[in-house]
């Protein structure tokens, strides 16, 4: 969840917004060390008045910072193309959600489960309870066990949305007529919200994602009940 004026990312709920958390941490600082070095360059041949006539004309230096820029590149790639795979990966998954997005609601289908499918509305600002978030509480909670290999199938039925949850590390487009997949596994318990990530009309902003990773036994009897509901 993130916090007011808060800079950074949100605490990473997944492995694999650990890595990506790492590996901007590692980007970070690569542009930190290039940028002070720059500064320090341009500082120097602004206050210093000598010069050296070989600067100018000099093919090590040359070499150098040709050599050089490949190399933090590479440095920069490598990790970057590692995690793409580790993204795309989808493993066997314990479980399986197909999730469609509608003009302005996301409905859920369990499809590892006979009937158990459900509508999600964003809850109107008068009806929230004390702790409840203005515009990101769901009246449809997308339950999920903890430490399980999870597969969200995504699509919409009429615009462009974006299936997102930044502690998790997920983030897919819905395409109306296609389905895309990603998967993720919840490091631990907890309450992770998100909202559509593209502009999809006139209550965009009003489409909430509501994530909750439980123990097992409690994911089993929330099911049990939401199957005798229906």
């Amino acid at each position: 969840m993130a916090h007011p004026s808060q800079l950074g990312f949100q605490d990473a709920a997944s492995p694999v917004m650990e890595e990506l958390l790492h590996f901007h941490d590692h980007a970070l600082m690569i542009v930190f060390l290039i940028s002070t070095l720059v500064l320090y360059i341009i500082m120097a041949m602004v206050t210093t008045k000598l010069t050296n006539k070989f600067l100018l004309d000099s093919q090590e230096i040359e070499i150098i910072w040709t050599i050089l820029p490949a190399i933090i590149l590479i440095l920069i790639a490598l990790p970057s193309l590692r995690i793409l795979y580790l993204m795309d990966e989808v493993n066997n998954p314990h479980l399986t959600i197909k999730a469609v997005g509608h003009q302005w609601y996301w409905s859920y289908e369990y499809t590892d489960y006979e009937d158990l499918a459900f509508d999600s509305y964003m809850v109107p600002t008068q009806d929230l309870t004390p702790g409840q978030f203005r515009l990101l509480e769901a009246d449809h909670r997308v339950v999920i066990p903890v430490e399980s290999p999870i597969r969200i199938l995504v699509s919409a039925e009429d615009v462009l949305h974006s299936w997102a949850v930044p502690s998790l590390g997920v983030k897919m487009d819905a395409v109306p007529g296609r389905l895309n997949q990603t998967a993720f596994i919840t490091s631990r318990p907890g309450v992770f919200y998100g909202q559509c990530s593209e502009i999809c009309g006139a209550n965009h902003s009003f489409m909430p994602i509501v994530v909750e990773a439980v123990p097992l036994e409690c994911f089993e009897n929330w099911s049990s009940l939401m199957l005798e509901d229906a």
